[in-house]
């Protein structure tokens, strides 16, 4: 009897322990598949979720069309920049040592560049023609302002067109040393004239040194070219300025060197007009230094 019990205490015993290890082998089980199936699920490592819950993909900067008009993919962001503005490709040869400057011009020799560009809003003749100035129009289309005193270089020649005086230039110009008018704070007189081939013919006369010469004039409507060649001979340099629509103004510097006795010859003139009304070329002042 007592045999007996013990066999039947000792199977229940052992059937036990095998539920609870099937058991925990069960739970085991379980936990793995979970974890399995989780990672599975997961965001992949380009959709990690960015700040408020946005996918870091919604966050990338859209392909943008380039200067070319080529799509590219936007890079990163580069402080100063202007939106869809490319930063500057790097040198792939940078070179050791700038290149130096060309040596100035001996005395005598010829010399001959234009370049044009923003007239400033005010100019100051007494300050920027320190040998010679000449301002048209400040009474009407054929008076003249001159430096007193000064190199008399600056010579009129005429041109094609009648000269008609305005007194609405966007920009102004002021002297202290002139003649007939000693001075003025502040005019924005100058003459201009119209239609195609007509404009300023204006010289400088030489000395053998080397002179920059300002050309403050604009255009309306109009194309307006600047050629300057040298009495002596040799190719002219040009500079153009163009607005269809409505009226502009620039500064023309003229760097040169001729000898005494020699000219810089300097034409202002309509090269195109888009208006049947007087699209035209207009001058303000000449200074020499």
């Amino acid at each position: 009897m007592t045999a007996g019990l013990t066999r039947s205490l000792l199977r229940r015993a052992r059937q036990r322990r095998r539920w609870v290890v099937e058991g925990v082998a069960g739970l085991l089980g379980l936990v793995m598949l979970i974890s399995y199936f989780s990672f599975r699920s997961g965001p992949e490592p380009d959709d990690q979720a960015g700040p408020g819950g946005v996918s870091a993909g919604a966050l990338r900067p859209p392909v943008l069309p380039a200067a070319d008009g080529h799509s590219g993919e936007a890079g990163p962001a580069t402080p100063g920049l202007r939106p869809r503005q490319r930063p500057p490709s790097p040198d792939p040869t940078p070179s050791a040592s700038p290149p130096a400057p060309p040596p100035p011009a001996k005395p005598g020799s010829l010399a001959l560049s234009v370049s044009r560009g923003e007239m400033p809003a005010a100019v100051d003749l007494t300050t920027v023609g320190t040998r010679d100035w000449v301002h048209w129009g400040e009474r009407d289309g054929r008076s003249t302002v001159r430096k007193r005193s000064g190199s008399g270089e600056i010579i009129d020649g005429g041109g094609a067109g009648r000269r008609v005086g305005w007194d609405g230039n966007q920009e102004y110009v002021r002297w202290s040393d002139g003649t007939p008018e000693r001075s003025t704070n502040g005019t924005s007189n100058g003459v201009y004239t119209c239609g195609a081939g007509n404009g300023f013919s204006l010289a400088v006369a030489g000395s053998g040194e080397p002179r920059t010469v300002q050309l403050y004039g604009g255009i309306w409507m109009a194309r307006g070219r600047l050629e300057a060649r040298l009495s002596t001979g040799g190719p002219a340099s040009t500079a153009r300025l163009e607005d269809p629509y409505t009226s502009q103004s620039a500064q023309f510097t003229i760097r040169f060197t001729v000898p005494k006795g020699a000219r810089l010859l300097l034409n202002w003139t309509v090269e195109k007009v888009f208006t049947q009304h007087c699209g035209n070329v207009g001058l303000q002042a000449v200074t020499v230094r």
